[in-house]
């Protein structure tokens, strides 16, 4: 029996024709693997699962992940990160077998790592999304707090200058569960250190919650009910951390663009994961610098964001995981 496997066309112009047959048909497809996206066990032959390829500068790996995570794609990633995936797959892939071998009929194959992609370079969508225009401020570069809350700087690629203030703005991204109507949910809160003013103004005002506003997001008065859903943005959640969060196409473009992306993957909790695959979302609450703060709890994020709200300088938005 086939495998019940998704190949994108991004996929397979980067695996080729022949790998991509080969994993359709079985002959080079897992049986059970960890889901790349949430770690839980998946079965190529009982679920639907998506081909995930990480590529970085020199290597590429191909992974596996439930459907309902994330959909087959190709994600641009730092070598350093392709070749840490390789070592864990392969360490991995080492204590299984040193537990129990396989039984025949549901081989448990690790992702394997796929050639590096030829002189034209690969499609990578994500790596073009990085220097695309987009109608959100620009950012020079991005830093994040990780859920055990350090703070790690997190530079981005360089952008023009667009008048602005002349301070150099970073954005201050804490990942964190944020509980409405006795529900659990997966948050992002994203903050400025310093003022983000329109491009082409004079740089003296903040307009970092007005260019979200444009974007759809909406200004939040309490944290009784979620927000409602942005349309064309998404959160990037994959090999069990966060990478970005992207924003409609422009210009014409099928491809999302890249609205803030970590430099290196932030590692996330197992409960916020949890609560993201449940609800296949994110809540993204965004405030202007000096509104939320660096909180060590998540009782006191919750604090901060209930008075942020009260004074009305909190806007936000439900995102689902990894759009493409």
């Amino acid at each position: 029996m086939s495998p019940m496997l998704d190949v994108s066309d991004e996929v397979r112009a980067e695996i080729g024709d022949d790998e991509a047959n080969r994993l359709l048909t079985g002959d080079n497809a897992p049986g059970s693997y960890d889901c790349t996206s949430c770690r839980a066990p998946g079965d190529t032959g009982r679920i639907p699962t998506s081909t995930v390829l990480f590529v970085g500068e020199e290597t590429a790996v191909l992974a596996f992940a439930h459907a309902t995570c994330v959909p087959s794609q190709v994600i641009k990633v730092s070598e350093e990160e392709v070749q840490g995936a390789v070592r864990t797959i392969t360490a991995d892939a080492a204590a299984a077998a040193h537990a129990a071998p396989p039984a025949p009929s549901l081989p448990a194959q690790a992702p394997a790592p796929v050639p590096p992609p030829g002189p034209a370079g690969p499609t990578a969508p994500m790596a073009a999304a990085a220097h695309a225009p987009a109608p959100a401020p620009p950012y020079d570069s991005a830093h994040a707090q990780a859920p055990a809350h350090t703070r790690e700087p997190a530079p981005g690629p360089a952008r023009p200058d667009t008048g602005r203030s002349t301070e150099h703005a970073v954005l201050g991204v804490t990942c964190g569960q944020i509980l409405i109507d006795e529900t659990l949910h997966a948050a992002v809160v994203v903050e400025p250190t310093a003022r983000i003013a329109r491009p082409g103004s004079d740089g003296h005002g903040d307009d970092f919650l007005p260019l979200l506003v444009e974007q759809g997001f909406m200004p939040v008065t309490g944290l009784t009910q979620a927000p409602a859903p942005v349309p064309g943005w998404s959160v990037l959640v994959a090999m069990g951390q966060l990478h970005a969060i992207l924003q409609p196409p422009t210009g014409g473009s099928l491809q999302q663009n890249i609205w803030w992306q970590a430099h290196e993957a932030l590692p996330v909790t197992d409960g916020w994961r949890t609560a993201a695959n449940q609800s296949n979302s994110v809540l993204v609450y965004a405030a202007p610098v000096g509104s939320i703060g660096r909180q060590p709890r998540e009782d006191l994020l919750r604090e901060a964001l209930v008075q942020a709200a009260a004074k009305g300088v909190l806007v936000a938005a439900a995102m689902p995981l990894a759009g493409s």
